[in-house]
């Protein structure tokens, strides 16, 4: 009896080894957390005046050109510059949906990515008004962001069944990343249905949202019946950017701030907040959700929990 019991012990780890695999499978692009670059062990104390070593991200400036103009300097992993830059202008309205990207140069050494078009820029009036935004490793916008915002139709065909969220976290949040291996990190994840399609981090959520939108774009991904999912905070900045890559829901593990309330629901987009397990508030787009699941049901795994299922909406 013993041994029959071990023998489906061992059967039942083999099939999830296998539902865990296919499920990374899913993923176009997730994250390295063996990338080298990316992190590095540092020594230190603990609570008992211990010696014990740990990693940490590393942070690395990027500084932005389009064409021959400077746009600016980042901070960021250093992971996927071409996506980064791409995404960036392309959410500062100064990449068009229809330019033609001749070329897309990344000089590791001299840490600068130059973005060529085939149209001609200059953007020099617009550089005069930045605007610091809300998140950490503080990021840059600019004045006229919102200049394309109030034109731009979601589509009213989308929807979010709920059985589809509740599966999305848990496979989310299953995934090898930087942040189960360091912390100090923010991860965003572009959804289709209940399947992962590219998870990218860095140390600001806006770096991390401007790779998936230089993905889209160089790859030529659809928007309309896309998911974007983050773990930081449902900021104005957050709700800009998702409405301005025309993604019609956007669902945080974490919280909102009333701006971004606003603007979620000028725009009609599914806003879904505080998405831990099997709980949710949504404070706009309401029309989009299915409810097909069980509300009640078990919760994460300690282990799995990140800050914002712990109470720090950050």
């Amino acid at each position: 009896m013993r041994e029959a019991k071990a023998a489906e012990v061992v059967r039942l780890r083999k099939g999830r080894a296998k539902l865990d695999q296919a499920t990374l499978d899913e993923f176009f692009v997730r994250p390295d957390p063996g990338d080298p670059r990316l992190t590095s062990r540092v020594q230190g104390l603990d609570e008992h005046g211990r010696r014990v070593e740990t990693a940490v991200v590393t942070e690395r400036p990027l500084t932005l050109y389009l064409n021959r103009q400077e746009i600016v300097t980042m901070m960021t992993i250093g992971d996927h510059p071409d996506y980064l830059a791409v995404g960036y202008l392309l959410n500062q309205n100064m990449l068009l949906p229809d330019d033609e990207i001749v070329a897309v140069d990344h000089d590791e050494e001299l840490e600068v990515v130059v973005v060529r078009t085939r149209r001609e820029t200059d953007y020099e009036e617009k550089l005069q008004k930045k605007i610091r935004t809300s998140g950490c490793a503080q990021g840059t916008v600019f004045g006229d962001l919102m200049e394309r915002f109030e034109e731009i139709r979601l589509s009213d065909e989308a929807r979010l069944h709920t059985n589809w969220l509740y599966s999305l976290t848990r496979k989310i949040n299953s995934a090898p990343s930087l942040y189960l291996e360091a912390g100090a990190i923010h991860g965003c994840v572009l959804c289709q249905g209940e399947r992962p399609l590219i998870y990218m981090e860095d140390v600001g959520r806006h770096n991390a949202v401007d790779k998936i939108a230089g993905y889209m774009l160089l790859n030529g991904i659809a928007p309309h019946d896309k998911i974007f999912y983050t773990t930081g905070r449902l900021t104005s900045e957050m709700v800009i950017k998702t409405v301005q890559m025309e993604i019609p829901i956007l669902v945080s593990r974490s919280g909102f701030t009333a701006w971004g309330v606003d603007l979620a629901r000028q725009a009609n987009l599914t806003l879904i907040g505080r998405a831990r397990g099997r709980r949710f508030v949504a404070l706009s787009g309401e029309e989009r959700i299915i409810y097909d699941a069980e509300a009640e049901g078990e919760e994460e795994a300690p282990h799995l929990q990140r800050k914002g299922a712990r109470g720090d909406d950050s």
